[in-house]
């Protein structure tokens, strides 16, 4: 229900995705997944162009209201958290994991410097962050680019209204005149 909120935010909401936005493509019209096996897996990816498609819609949406406040998007490449550093392998298998992880991954502090980059250095509406490394795994913050399954501005609307029809609580259409 953070959208009652809107009218008291006074710059930027900054939506993070993961990096698997690439991975998968939101089915607006089977959102609880009725239409086939619940996953696990599937379902985070399923969630995440989602999140991008989001972002698109409330930028619209602000633009449209005359809203100074901005929406961006970052997603912290593979960042070495809690879960990359403790699934439980032992011996050989925890070294190799080990070793992959420093390779490819970066710290969690590091990885938190996208998220910092779009709400502070000047990211634009609707723009999205990611590290500038190999893959966008690590490295500085930069912008990135959005797979074409996050960039469907007719999705973007259809996901809105169907948040909105299962929340029931709708984007404010009076002003948004910030606090």
């Amino acid at each position: 229900m953070w959208i009652r909120l809107l009218p008291r935010v006074r710059e930027r909401v900054v939506t993070v995705p993961s990096d698997g936005r690439k991975a998968g493509s939101t089915d607006v019209e089977d959102l609880d997944r009725e239409r086939g096996p619940y996953r696990a897996l599937a379902a985070y990816a399923r969630a995440e162009p989602a999140d991008l498609l989001f972002t698109s819609e409330l930028q619209r949406l602000l633009s449209r209201a005359g809203s100074p406040v901005v929406s961006t998007a970052a997603h912290p490449g593979r960042a070495a958290t809690n879960p990359l550093r403790s699934d439980g392998r032992r011996g050989a298998r925890r070294l190799a994991q080990k070793a992959v992880v420093g390779l490819f991954a970066q710290s969690d502090d590091d990885g938190a410097l996208p998220t910092l980059h779009a709400a502070v250095a000047g990211v634009p509406g609707d723009g999205y962050a990611g590290p500038s490394g190999f893959l966008e795994g690590r490295g500085a913050p930069k912008p990135v680019g959005r797979p074409a399954r996050a960039r469907d501005a007719g999705a973007a609307r259809r996901l809105w209204k169907a948040s909105e029809d299962l929340t029931g609580v709708a984007f404010p259409r009076g002003s948004l005149r910030t606090a």
